[in-house]
């Protein structure tokens, strides 16, 4: 399962119905458990941004067609970033510069005859 930080601004819309029926959060929210994706953490912030929720889904594609979908309703608008944990960077850094480290190059060793030749 990827780890997913979808950042989410109400539309006027969006932010009727939340006033009207604040359980709405809630229903939306077991609305993307029936699309394949699961909210880990969910938290109402101030800034440009109304929510900040933490989602675990199977694959990019489903995490990317459940912002379509809500997106589609009209009543709010998305940002969707993969999230990496910090200790998988770290090792996938590693991996990169373990690869691209140049071969120490070999001395020349000088032959019976005395020519030199590459170990």
């Amino acid at each position: 399962m990827g780890t997913y930080i979808m950042l989410s601004t109400l539309t006027p819309e969006g932010r009727k119905t939340i006033k009207d029926r604040p359980e709405r959060i809630g229903e939306v929210n077991r609305e993307l458990e029936a699309m394949g994706a699961r909210v880990m953490k969910q938290y109402a912030t101030l800034g440009p941004y109304d929510f900040l929720s933490i989602v675990e889904a199977p694959d990019n594609q489903t995490i990317s067609k459940i912002s379509v979908d809500l997106c589609s309703r009209g009543t709010v608008e998305i940002m969707t970033l993969a999230a990496i944990p910090v200790d998988s960077f770290i090792s996938s850094l590693r991996t990169i510069v373990k690869k691209s480290k140049p071969k120490k190059p070999t001395r020349p060793v000088k032959s019976a005859k005395g020519k030199a030749r590459r170990r």
